[in-house]
């Protein structure tokens, strides 16, 4: 009889924490349901703001968010049944839990920080305001980073080591690294330092009078620094190289110069005034000029075979098509206002000046 009595009492028992589980899972199921609604709905409401951060955090939430709450039930459920039977492995089940609700929440910052980048960029655009993306990207490189590797450091405490001896002995591997890969490294901080100081960004044109590099920067890592040259090839310039070379950005440019040098021919001097103060006028009415930047033309030269005039102004626009065809527009102007006066373009010449002499006659000489 006592048998029975413990026979009915075990499967009770079994059949009461089975029911438990099945009921914790169930209710799981239920809760899953509501909370992705929940997120879609709060998602939904975070579009109708005009701040970037609520849209990226119910974006960047969803999924991670719904793992966590999976790996948090699982967690209550092998708990129960812990209660009931001895296994070993469910320990090292919740510790395994436990490192995935890490990866969970490294798996969320990381979205987050992506996103939040994103929506900037697209926020800034719409409204017209300046947009560096280079910034923008090197904050979200570096908060990856970060998270990445304080996820690396919360994981590995989390399975038993210690911290303490493992950044020991990452200093000292840091340090072997450090000697065996400084060019690596000179690499990354050059990288930084274009990220920090912003001497150009993606997008921009750039030159440098030191090395033969001009294009247009295509994409900044940290370790290179990728260029379209004009000729459509990839330049892959090592970020150490911007720490010690001069680099121009033409882009950041305020006005384009125009600078030319007109020569009218010698016979035309009595003209070179009456030339000179119309071509100063044109310039000053000329709308893609900016006369609030030098304006020079003045006669300031006899060449060896014209009378040059100097023009220096500068344009309004930056574009270098356009400037070129201002440019075409002022000479060809320049050159209606020469012909209108009756005068001409001088062009390279030589006068050969030969100089003639009497023969001279021989002495009479006497007969023999």
């Amino acid at each position: 009889m006592q048998r029975y009595y413990d026979f009915v009492n075990a499967n009770f028992g079994l059949a009461s924490w089975m029911a438990t589980l099945l009921a914790m899972a169930f209710a799981t199921l239920v809760l899953h349901y509501l909370l992705g609604i929940a997120l879609k709905r709060a998602s939904h409401i975070a579009t109708l703001t005009n701040t970037v951060w609520d849209d990226a955090l119910w974006e960047s939430a969803a999924k991670p968010v719904l793992l966590a709450f999976w790996l948090i039930s699982a967690g209550i459920m092998a708990r129960v049944l812990q209660r009931e039977s001895e296994v070993e492995f469910l320990t090292r089940g919740l510790i395994m839990r436990d490192v995935a609700l890490i990866v969970a929440v490294a798996w969320f910052l990381l979205r987050f920080s992506g996103k939040v980048g994103r929506n900037i960029l697209v926020q800034r655009a719409a409204n017209g305001d300046d947009v560096d993306p280079t910034t923008i990207d090197a904050l979200v490189k570096l908060t990856r980073l970060l998270t990445v590797v304080v996820a690396m450091i919360t994981i590995a405490q989390t399975l038993g080591f210690h911290i303490g001896g493992l950044l020991a002995l990452g200093g000292v591997g840091g340090l072997a690294v450090g000697l065996a890969a400084k060019d690596l490294l000179a690499n990354f901080f050059g990288g930084l330092t274009i990220y920090l100081d912003r001497p150009f960004g993606v997008g921009e044109w750039i030159r440098s009078p030191d090395k033969s590099i001009e294009g247009t920067v295509e994409y900044i890592s940290w370790r290179h620094t990728r260029i379209r040259a004009f000729n459509k090839n990839p330049i892959y310039v090592p970020n150490a190289v911007f720490t010690n070379i001069i680099v121009e950005n033409p882009s950041r440019m305020s006005h384009r110069r125009l600078k030319e040098t007109i020569g009218l021919r010698y016979d035309d001097f009595a003209k070179i005034a009456v030339i000179v103060a119309d071509i100063r006028q044109l310039l000053q009415v000329h709308p893609g000029i900016d006369t609030s930047q030098t304006l020079i033309v003045n006669f300031n030269l006899f060449g060896a075979s014209s009378l040059n005039i100097m023009i220096y102004t500068f344009t309004k626009t930056t574009d270098w098509i356009t400037f070129h065809a201002v440019k075409q527009e002022v000479l060809l102007q320049i050159g209606g206002i020469i012909n209108r006066h009756g005068a001409q373009i001088a062009f390279p010449t030589q006068t050969l000046h030969v100089e003639t002499t009497a023969p001279t006659q021989a002495p009479n000489t006497p007969m023999a």
